[in-house]
This record gives C-alpha cells, structure tokens and sequence, in this order.
C-alpha cells in the first residue's frame, strides 16, 4: 500500500495564503498484478474530520479511513484549515483535495468520476457544503473547473445555522463574527442549499446526541426528499456526540457501553452504501 501526505499549498499555491497548511493523506492499496488488476481503477473516499473548525479530530480521520480501505476504495483524510480561517477557506481546500486526485488520478490508479466525501460534525457540514455548492463563485474564483462528488456520507453532521437547531461556535468561526449575518446563514445551512443535482446521501446520528441535534440530520433528509434524491438515514436511540467507530479503537473504555456498540453498525452500513453507490455502474 503507499501511504502519502500531501500540502495541498504545495501544488496548489493560493491554498498557503494566511498560514494555511492543508494537508491530503493518501491510504492507497496496491493493485494486485497477479489477479491482473495492475490497471484496475479505484473509487475514491475524501474523509473530513470533525472538531467544531477549532482543529480536526484525529480519532475521525486514520481509523475511519483505515476501516473503509477493505470495501475497495482509495482513501484521502483532508486535515483543512481551522480557526482563525473562515469561509471560504474550508471549501475551497475540499475543490483541491478533488482537484488533486483528478491530477494525480493515472499515477495513483485512482477514478476522479466516483468520489465520495465523508464528514463527521463539523467536517459534515464541509462535506454537505461542498456536495451543494461545489460550483459556487467562491470556489469557482480558486478552482475554474471544480469537481462534484457523486455521493456523501455525513456522520452526526451540522447542517443548520438556523436556530434552535445550529451548532453556533461552527458558525463563528466560519463567518468570523460573534453573530453570523442572516445572508451567511442562509449560505451555511446546507439544508437550503440542496438542489435537482445534490448528490445521494448516508447520514447518521444519534437522538440524545446533545452537542449537534439530530434534527440537523433529518432536515438535509428532508430536503434531500423534497428534491426525490436517495439517501439513507439512521438515527440510533441513544449515544453522544462524536463516536467515531463507536468502539474501542476511537473511545475509552468508560464510554463504551451496548448502546454504543450497537450504533458501530453504521460503519457496516456506511460501507455497503458506498458499494452500491460507487462500485455498482
């Protein structure tokens, strides 16, 4: 398997503007020759990790990625900028983690038409963000020719920034303002953004989840329904905010009891979702 960490800055200089550093760390199994597949070509899953954009989980990202590597895809963990970078910062390092992959596709034998992005909290919010606007003028001004994704998987994800459902420190910091204007909550609540061409969707939470309500997930369901776009959605009866892989690898022992063992069934789920979504033609 090569493994390799990329700064983005580095290919793609606007994106080191500010002290930004975004990084792309690249999990990519070998073909195997024997099985004459050294020319097979690979779906691709770009990884967001949560942290509120204050940093980016790392329990979120290496064993998430690690998890998903067996079900055939090449994945990429993107560590973007956080606080005190605002929008459109974020979005526009997810445009060169696709771009990336779309340079790099025949060296890494990789497919840069069935991409997948998956986020978790706040690193939701940039996945659904992204999957909405990813042709947006603010994009567009960096990346002429940006890339949609072909699916998403948002894992107890912010959505909103409409009360009383919003996580409000994500916002903060996107707008850079104490008090978020009503036009950037308009542009930050992905639930609005959704259009004919949003692309399908896995999303997960939990419904005693206290740090980012599960109603965010259920309004991007509903407007993924109004727009007749598949998606799947499970809300597990019990679990907090920010399990990860719900078990041991990503949780202290304390915090593991059956109800989060039980809601580790979302890894299976997830995984089986991006099969049929990107394996199947």
């Amino acid at each position: 398997m090569r493994y390799e960490i990329i700064h983005l800055k580095d290919v793609f200089p606007t994106l080191g503007k500010s002290g930004c550093d975004p990084t792309v760390t690249a999990y990519l199994p070998d073909n195997l020759t024997e099985m004459k597949r050294g020319e097979q070509r690979h779906p691709c899953l770009v990884i967001c990790p949560g942290g509120g954009y204050q940093g980016c989980s790392q329990r979120e990202a290496e064993p998430i990625a690690l998890h998903f590597l067996p079900y055939g895809f090449h994945v990429f963990v993107l560590t973007y900028s956080t606080a005190p970078n605002a929008y459109p910062t974020q979005v526009r390092e997810v445009a060169g983690a696709m771009e990336l992959i779309r340079q790099r596709a025949n060296d890494w034998k990789s497919n840069p038409s069935r991409i997948a992005l998956m986020g978790f909290s706040s690193g939701g919010h940039l996945a659904a963000h992204y999957a909405t606007s990813w042709d947006s003028p603010a994009i567009r001004a960096v990346f002429p020719e940006s890339l949609p994704v072909q699916a998403s998987v948002l894992c107890y994800p912010v959505i909103t920034a409409d009360a009383p459902w919003a996580h409000f420190g994500s916002f903060r910091v996107l707008s850079g303002k104490k008090e978020p204007a009503q036009e950037e909550i308009d542009r930050f609540s992905c639930e609005k953004l959704v259009r004919g061409d949003t692309p399908p969707a896995f999303l997960w939470h939990t419904s005693e989840d206290s740090g980012v309500p599960a109603m965010n997930s259920l309004l991007y369901a509903q407007a993924l329904a109004a727009h007749h776009i598949p998606f799947e959605l499970h809300i597990y009866p019990f679990g907090a905010h920010g399990l990860a892989t719900s078990d041991a690898i990503t949780n202290r022992p304390d915090e593991l009891g059956p109800d989060e063992q039980y809601d580790r069934t979302w890894l299976y789920a997830a995984g089986k979702w991006l099969q049929r979504m990107l394996l199947d033609e």
